[in-house]
């Protein structure tokens, strides 16, 4: 794609995405601050723990969302014009992408101190803010023995028209750029297009998916841990399932979402007020309680109903390293003809 096509193509990104207004706060003392978020969290998700920090601390606070992946385009696009003060990102690859254009901030040691090591970026730069595992949703219909333990066994003749998945997703993304960081380009190719010589099943997003599989329009999805448990915590006898593949197999893998402030921010101090806001006790519960995800601030625990994973071990993928390929994984995604 040439410099004037990327163009065009965010700022149709911007004005198809752009959602912007107030979320509580002091509309009118300025002296108490303002934040201004490119969010890649759905507003369902991430809205009202924003609304808590705004009523709390006065400062206002803007949000325009997307999915991550775009918005960081739009971020490196914008430039030192941009009005982001705080980017929160899905997954790490779009933080990681914008770090490696040198458009993000240093968080405080303050904040970075708060997660274990590894749940950051190495030079500052990212926080990671809750943990999802990526697992395979399933029909309750399906005996889960039958079910394959590597995610690689997804391109068998067996699972062809039976299989969901969302390209456009960042997880989805990360999960590709980890392959590829792990088996390398070729093999990935390899499985996208196995993927997609299956007859996959497009979706929008990880909900989409997890619905369809409800509706009996598939049998499996690739998707977050935490949206089946969210279908099941609205409609008890939603027939979907959960199925981990083994536990070290690409399929498995462990990501988180993020929080970075932005090089050029004029509120940078808001933002890391935000950032520190996200990882406390409240916060974290409220990720944990209403969203099924895995806090990541030392000392507070999971909610009961999510199986146990330890973060703090997480191994074998560096959050650092998904960024850096994000523009490429995407086309490559696109090339196999998988997309939305």
């Amino acid at each position: 794609m040439n410099r004037q096509r990327q163009v065009i193509r965010v700022v149709a990104i911007a004005v198809a995405l752009f959602v912007i207004g107030a979320c509580g706060g002091s509309s009118g003392d300025e002296s108490k601050g303002s934040v201004t978020i490119y969010s890649g969290r759905t507003q369902n998700l991430i809205e009202p723990i924003l609304n808590r920090f705004a009523e709390e601390t006065g400062i206002d606070v803007k949000v325009r969302y997307g999915q991550s992946a775009d918005l960081a385009l739009l971020i490196d696009e914008e430039g030192g014009q941009t009005p982001a003060d705080l980017f929160i990102s899905q997954s790490p690859g779009s933080v990681g992408y914008l770090d490696a254009k040198g458009r993000l901030g240093k968080l405080p040691d303050s904040v970075l101190d708060l997660v274990a090591e590894g749940l950051h970026a190495g030079d500052g730069s990212w926080v990671g803010l809750s943990g999802r595992k990526r697992v395979l949703a399933f029909s309750s219909k399906l005996d889960e023995s039958t079910l394959p333990t590597t995610v690689f066994d997804l391109t068998k003749s067996e699972w062809k028209g039976r299989l969901g998945v969302a390209p456009s997703n960042a997880s989805f993304q990360d999960f590709v750029t980890a392959m590829r960081n792990a088996k390398g380009d070729e093999a990935t190719k390899q499985w996208l297009r196995g993927i997609a010589a299956n007859d996959a099943f497009i979706y929008a997003n990880n909900n989409a998916i997890v619905a369809a599989i409800d509706r009996g329009e598939i049998d499996v999805g690739l998707v977050n841990h935490y949206y089946l448990f969210q279908a099941l915590a609205e409609n008890p006898s939603f027939k979907a399932k959960n199925h981990d593949f083994a536990p070290d197999d690409l399929g498995s893998l462990l990501i988180v979402s993020a929080a970075a402030v932005i090089r050029d921010s004029k509120h940078s101090d808001e933002a890391a007020q935000l950032a520190r806001f996200l990882l406390n006790e409240e916060a974290q519960r409220y990720f944990s309680d209403q969203t099924y995800e895995y806090p990541l601030a030392a000392g507070v625990k999971p909610t009961s109903v999510l199986p146990p994973i330890d973060f703090r071990t997480a191994e074998g993928i560096d959050f650092d390293r998904l960024g850096g390929d994000l523009e490429s994984t995407r086309k490559m995604i696109r090339d196999v003809g998988l997309e939305s």
